[in-house]
């Protein structure tokens, strides 16, 4: 079993230009899936934004980045976003654990979330076999998932 961990950068609507740069300098394959990919309706505001990008290079370069729901804006060392009302401040980046199976990446997830809180409890997602999302009790926020080929 293998468990990889990569950075996980977080833009309000720069991630397919980011991850595209990235490959520019890097190489590697850009790999990108829409919130329209994943059932919002086409036509809705955001839906071309990326909700899961990675450039994978034969190298071993790695690194994943997504779209923040909401409107937002940049601010040091992290972001403002706004949804439903709500404001929030999100990270700069997450830090992503993938592994090769759901008993691997769980068994990480049950001892992360100790004093964590969790954003997405792990189980099967649409894009993975699993996922979750938490920020541990030290306010770094994990992704942990299990590759699914995307």
């Amino acid at each position: 079993m293998t468990v990889h961990t990569t950075a996980h950068l977080n833009f309000h609507g720069e991630a397919r230009e980011a991850l595209e740069f990235y490959q520019s300098v890097f190489g590697g394959e850009v790999m990108v899936a829409t919130y329209g990919d994943f059932g919002m309706p086409k036509d809705a505001p955001g839906a071309e934004h990326v909700v899961f990008g990675q450039v994978v290079g034969a190298n071993g370069f790695r690194v994943m980045a997504y779209d923040v729901p909401g409107e937002g804006e940049r601010t040091p060392g992290g972001e403002t976003t706004r949804v439903n009302g709500l404001t929030m401040t999100t990270e700069r980046f997450f830090l992503s654990v993938r592994g090769d199976s759901v008993e691997e990446i769980a068994a990480h997830w049950e001892k992360l979330r100790n004093g964590a809180t969790v954003i997405q409890d792990f189980g099967p997602s649409q894009w993975a076999p699993g996922f979750g999302m938490l920020t541990d009790r030290f306010g770094t926020t994990w992704i942990l998932d299990v590759e699914s080929g995307y």
